[in-house]
């Protein structure tokens, strides 16, 4: 039964064709994809990047912090600024410090005489428990708007020979004081975990048990995520969740929803193998770096080499929000991104333990915005009757009729099952389609519109002023309220 269960898993994983040439030469005009080139002997299976001016520092899962100089000339110098680490999967610059996560440890360090190694390491906070299971990472940090520090503790993965470890599948805050308060449990496998340009925290996680798909989620403290494995440490003095009671395996994700008070449904669901199968780091386009996307969300996948991006609106107090493609065609399995001072996006990749679409084991890149402007989809944000999709450029309006616009929408279960097939699939007619008065946007009113959903939206057949056709014509709108 194990055996079978494992197989199941791998094939689950494994791989599906690369990209098409056709699909990689429609990304090409608009992002490059620039190779940063490793010396002989350094592996760069990358944790965490930290841009400063013309250099990098990478963290490795081997332990190592290197020191990348004129990290964007032709002869990029690459010196080890630390080693002797335990898996570091974050790296933050605050307070003249370099701030970085391992397994059992927030840390921080600096070079304090300049000669380009780091001499003084302090710990700022540990004690969370370990058993040794190999699949309990720590990812962050995360700063929030108040000064606290957030890590996301993955859950162990199959048995556990060593014994429990309390709060697994947590996220913890941790106070100026150094103290650390688990605050949000039900997690799975949160590799990514940032902090949004209001100072509000998120998170990612992984599809699998008891996680449907991949997801965006915001990290509020007293919230429950879904994932019962850690839920009795809710019963412990130290939590700031509430026991949610037994969680009920097989039931549709929005009955959950109403019957857990404290259950936090995402702001975005990924679908499965339609955008990635392991959704990973993620950064905000705060500062219009790619600029028809200003104020979005830029995500990772450690599977399908590729970045995609995601918008996010409020409604009734609630996050949610839309995914769409991005750039297809990175070498390995993504796990960090950075901004880069030149308004490149770095792309950190390690493909150990994870298969990827990729070719290569791990790696260094970074997306260059070419300054072409695509006519693409921008965003689409909800209606109380039908969405809003927002264009770059002017549509032509003999293009926008409902025929033009293919909808559906489906909803998951929660369950103890190895991801979640989408459910309840429904084709959604869409009743009308007016252009907005400045030829940018598309308001379309849309019969079976439904709460706690996904909506997919193609517009295949809306065209540019010019004729052209939208770079990337899908969105997957999760929508939590009806406006």
């Amino acid at each position: 039964m194990v055996t079978l269960m494992l197989w199941s898993m791998v094939m689950a994983l494994a791989p599906q064709d690369p990209p098409s040439p056709a699909v990689l030469a429609a990304d090409a005009p608009f992002v490059d994809i620039l190779d940063l080139p490793a010396p002989k002997g350094v592996v760069l299976e990358v944790g965490g990047i930290l841009c400063r001016g013309q250099e990098l520092l990478v963290c490795t899962r081997r332990g190592e912090i290197w020191r990348v100089q004129d990290a964007y000339g032709k002869a990029p110098k690459f010196s080890l600024w630390c080693e002797g680490l335990q898996e570091p999967l974050g790296l933050l610059e605050h307070d003249g410090w370099i701030y970085v996560s391992q397994r059992g440890e927030l840390s921080r360090m600096r070079d304090r005489d300049g000669d380009g190694r780091m001499d003084e390491l302090e710990t700022v906070s540990q004690g969370w428990p370990l058993s040794g299971n190999y699949h309990e990472y720590c990812f962050g940090p995360a700063l929030d708007a108040d000064g606290s520090l957030w890590l996301t503790l993955n859950k162990p993965f199959g048995d556990e020979p060593f014994g429990h470890a309390d709060w697994r599948g947590w996220a913890v805050r941790i106070g100026k004081d150094g103290k650390w308060q688990p605050v949000c449990a039900g997690l799975r496998s949160p590799a990514g975990v940032a902090t949004a340009p209001w100072g509000e925290v998120f998170y990612t996680d992984n599809q699998g048990e008891w996680c449907p798909t991949c997801k965006l989620s915001p990290l509020h403290a007293g919230d429950f995520h879904g994932h019962p494995h850690g839920i009795d440490s809710c019963k412990l003095p130290a939590s700031k969740v509430a026991w949610p009671g037994p969680v009920p395996d097989g039931r549709r994700i929005d009955e959950v929803a109403r019957e857990i008070a404290n259950f936090r449904l995402p702001a975005v669901w990924i679908p499965y193998d339609r955008l990635g199968r392991s959704a990973s780091g993620f950064v905000w386009d705060a500062d219009g770096q790619f600029p028809p996307y200003r104020g979005q969300v830029f995500c990772g996948d450690q599977y399908s080499s590729e970045v995609f991006r995601m918008s996010l609106e409020q409604q009734g107090g609630r996050w949610q929000g839309a995914c769409y493609p991005f750039r297809r065609g990175l070498k390995c399995g993504l796990t960090r991104l950075a901004w880069g001072t030149d308004g490149s996006l770095w792309c950190g990749m390690t493909n150990r333990g994870w298969p990827s679409a990729g070719s290569e084991q791990w790696g260094l890149q970074r997306l260059v915005w070419r300054g072409q402007q695509p006519f693409d989809l921008v965003e689409v944000t909800a209606r109380h009757d039908g969405f809003q999709l927002r264009f770059s450029l002017p549509v032509d309006p003999a293009s926008v009729v409902p025929s033009a616009f293919q909808l559906q929408n489906w909803t998951y279960d929660l369950h103890s099952d190895y991801g979640c097939a989408e459910l309840d699939r429904r084709a959604l007619q869409v009743t009308a389609a007016t252009v907005t008065q400045d030829g940018l946007a598309v308001e379309l009113v849309v019969e079976g519109l439904l709460a706690t959903r996904v909506h997919m939206i193609e517009c295949a057949g809306v065209r540019s002023r010019t004729g052209g056709a939208p770079w990337h014509d899908v969105a997957w709108y999760t929508l939590n309220v009806l406006p």
